[in-house]
């Protein structure tokens, strides 16, 4: 039997069993051994808020069709940041025993298809723990830093923060894996602005300087990024938090002509971000570097994998203050209701929850 979270109807999380198929061939099975929550995304599947229950989306023309909803309960996937265990194999891109990232969701059991699928293998001294964030989660953040270069003509990651005053706003798991990758690859200073005390403490601790969205903030760090007369503020700011409020401080922080690099996913409205103000009277870009994308002529030299394999060299130098410090919470899958509920009920903080599936007590 495979065990499956799923949303059958707004707030509320339950496991389903299936029945497992026959494995088919040019697949392999994995038992899975962890799998992290991603709680921005997957609440909006919880709540019922995604976009994706009110409108659908039409990939050739690249526009979301409103009152043709592409989901409606109950939700069968939730999740993109799974490690697991090859069991057996159809295809010779695995063997059993084999461990890998990829992004499936919560199940307990992946027929994966390596043509069709990111499955990229862990290193045997990699903490399987932190191969959650290899597969989806972990490109997302490589990606934004992609954007940042190509912004400026480059084409390698540090080419958009090397010597620049960095801003990212928003303190969640992608937030400081932005930061921590933009202070390996050289930014002069990065700067963490967060709300939440727990989430600037968890900054601080990858070595990231970490500030309040206060009323002052862009004032402040205007008066100290001083590039010359009327050209003050950051060189780029990486937007990962997402509510409208933290979009407008982000365009509030930049120099002139700077770029907002957008991570973020917006569930509601943007009433916040005044256009009128800073980013028209500042000439400022706002890019999006939505996963499904790099930037437009890098696609030859930057693939899925490729993102991946920057994730992986971030987690060699830098896996125990990552593991320390963005893994707050590893409880078994049984558990996750209790969580999901909690979550949504802001009675519980969290930066990553990992979830151990069936295989990781034979780790």
């Amino acid at each position: 039997m495979i065990t499956t979270l799923v949303v059958p109807r707004a707030g509320e999380l339950a496991l389903q069993e299936t029945e497992e198929p026959e494995l088919a061939d040019g697949l392999f099975r994995a038992e899975t051994v962890h799998t992290g929550l991603s709680a921005g995304t997957e609440l909006t599947w919880y709540r019922g808020t995604s976009p994706y229950f009110a409108a659908g989306w039409d990939a050739d023309v690249g526009l979301f069709e409103p009152d043709r909803p592409a989901q409606s309960f109950p939700v069968q996937r939730l999740g993109y940041m799974e490690v697991a265990r090859v069991t057996d194999t159809r295809t010779p891109a695995v063997a059993p025993g084999d461990l890998v990232a990829m992004a499936y969701g919560h199940s307990t059991v992946v027929h994966g298809d390596p043509l069709g699928q990111n499955v990229v293998p862990l290193p045997a001294d990699l903490d399987p723990l932190l191969g959650v964030y290899v597969a989806h989660l972990g490109p997302i953040c490589v990606n934004g830093l992609l954007h940042a270069a190509a912004d400026v003509g480059g084409r390698e990651l540090g080419d958009g923060v090397r010597g620049r005053m960095v801003l990212v706003t928003g303190g969640g798991a992608i937030g400081l894996l932005v930061g921590l990758l933009a202070r390996v690859h050289g930014a002069a200073e990065v700067v963490v602005v967060d709300p939440t005390q727990e989430r600037r403490a968890a900054a601080e601790a990858l070595g990231l300087r970490a500030l309040d969205d206060t009323p002052d903030l862009a004032r402040d760090l205007k008066t100290r990024w001083r590039h010359a007369a009327g050209d003050r503020g950051a060189d780029v700011v990486f937007q990962c938090r997402g509510t409208a409020a933290a979009l407008a401080t982000a365009l509030r922080c930049l120099r002139p002509q700077g770029t907002v690099v957008d991570l973020a996913f917006y569930v509601g409205g943007a009433d916040d971000v005044r256009l009128g103000e800073e980013f028209h009277h500042n000439g400022l870009s706002l890019v999006c570097a939505q996963i499904g994308r790099v930037p437009r002529g890098l696609a030859h030299l930057w693939d899925r994998r490729r993102l991946s394999t920057a994730t992986l060299d971030l987690l060699a130098e830098h896996g125990a203050p990552v593991r320390d410090t963005l893994v707050t919470d590893v409880v078994p899958l049984e558990q996750a209701p209790q969580v999901f509920a909690d979550l949504s009920a802001r009675r519980r903080h969290a930066l990553t929850v990992v979830f151990e599936g069936p295989a990781a007590a034979a780790r």
